[in-house]
């Protein structure tokens, strides 16, 4: 029998890449032309019952999480969801809870949807970047309609249910610029978790190596300082916000939950709509195609040569300053996928985004030192 393990997260792709948006920034849109001759893309019933009975026996914690992402996972269809909760019961071990975790556009949220989530206890992110003039810029339609209003109604359906959704906001060239604008208003929406994540796209033809659209490094160090501190003035204990808690994790010697920040990476990859097992989110090519879990386990391919070589890379390849680095515990280089640069002596897989998350994380340090202090000297344990 195949050894056990629960310290991973799938994002499962019920319907692949499609969406009924064409977000400006989207990664993801484009693996469609991985299968070019699929036309209907949707998790077919022998593949999604395979696919829960691995994801079952290779945890091994009380609770076992699911997280369907896309594309657009609602585009799979309430009846989808009825079907993965059918299977989920048939195949769970006595005394074990699962619980399903969505990451959706909100576009799609109706009443029906919010009856089904409230009563399924399902766990929901939006996305939202901030006020509409924000939102709007990169997260449209197919015709390049705005978006704002259908997530907005579908943000406060669910609020009206009893489901108060976890907030994504993706951090652009434009809405960093105004860090308290942005979080002032995401605060109003009553959030209990927010995600700030950095949008990087390279762009080797470009004088700063990315895209007009991706976050300037720095100023992405300036957005998360300056929510920072409000946020420790009046939102602590009250809103939990990612990358807050990753670095507080520090200061009581915790290991990283968030994998960009972890030493080693490669436990949350990606089981596409055909079963196919991909290294990351990130990284969903043919290079980086381990097999199909019709043909090999889960527990197969997370503790495969291949993916434990692809985790590792991560921190064989982290150049010498950030060996030499005072918040490196903090950071531990990042995603891999933003290391594109050249060190200041030119020594390559340099984080993009090194000199924002060196402000911040040293902006935050103080604080993270105080509560590390107070909590060795108090001798509790946690």
């Amino acid at each position: 029998m195949e050894q056990t393990l629960s310290d991973f997260q799938i994002f499962a792709k019920p319907v692949g890449s499609t969406c009924n948006l064409s977000c400006r920034y989207c990664y993801y849109l484009g693996k469609r032309d991985l299968y070019p001759h699929t036309s209907h893309f949707i998790m077919t019933d022998d593949i999604l019952e395979k696919y829960i009975i691995q994801h079952i026996e290779a945890s091994t914690e009380n609770i076992i999480a699911f997280s369907w992402h896309g594309g657009e996972p609602l585009l799979a269809g309430i009846d989808f969801y009825r079907k993965v909760l059918r299977l989920q019961s048939a195949h769970k071990p006595a005394g074990r809870t699962i619980v399903n975790g969505i990451q959706t556009n909100g576009t799609l949220i109706n009443e029906e949807w919010c009856r089904f989530i409230a009563q399924e206890g399902f766990i929901i992110g939006i996305s939202i970047d901030g006020p509409a003039e924000f939102h709007n810029i990169y997260r449209r339609t197919k015709d390049d309609s705005k978006t704002w209003h259908q997530v907005d109604s579908g943000y406060q359906l669910l609020k009206r249910h009893g489901v108060t959704p976890e907030i994504l906001c993706v951090v652009n060239a434009e809405n960093v610029k105004h860090p308290l604008v942005i979080y002032d208003f995401l605060k109003q929406r009553g959030p209990k978790y927010i995600t700030f994540l950095p949008l990087v796209v390279p762009d080797s033809d470009s004088l700063t190596g990315v895209s007009t659209d991706s976050v300037p490094s720095e100023a992405f160090g300036h957005f998360l300082s300056d929510v920072f501190d409000v946020w420790i003035e009046n939102d602590i204990g009250k809103i939990k916000i990612q990358i807050f808690e990753e670095a507080a994790r520090t200061a009581f010697d915790q290991e990283h939950t968030l994998c960009i920040f972890k030493i080693n990476c490669g436990r949350v990859p990606v089981v596409e709509h055909n079963g196919d097992f991909y290294s990351c989110d990130h990284y969903v090519n043919k290079d980086y195609l381990l097999g199909n879990i019709m043909d090999h386990s889960l527990t197969y391919f997370l503790e495969s040569k291949r993916q434990k070589e692809f985790g590792r890379a991560k921190s064989v390849k982290l150049p010498k300053c950030c060996l030499e680095c005072e918040v490196r515990s903090m950071c531990n280089g990042e995603c891999p996928k933003n290391r594109f640069i050249l060190t200041p002596d030119g020594e390559p897989d340099l984080n993009y985004l090194c000199k924002g998350y060196k402000y911040f994380f040293n902006h935050c340090r103080p604080f993270v030192e105080a509560i590390s202090t107070e909590w060795k000297n108090s001798g509790l344990s946690l």
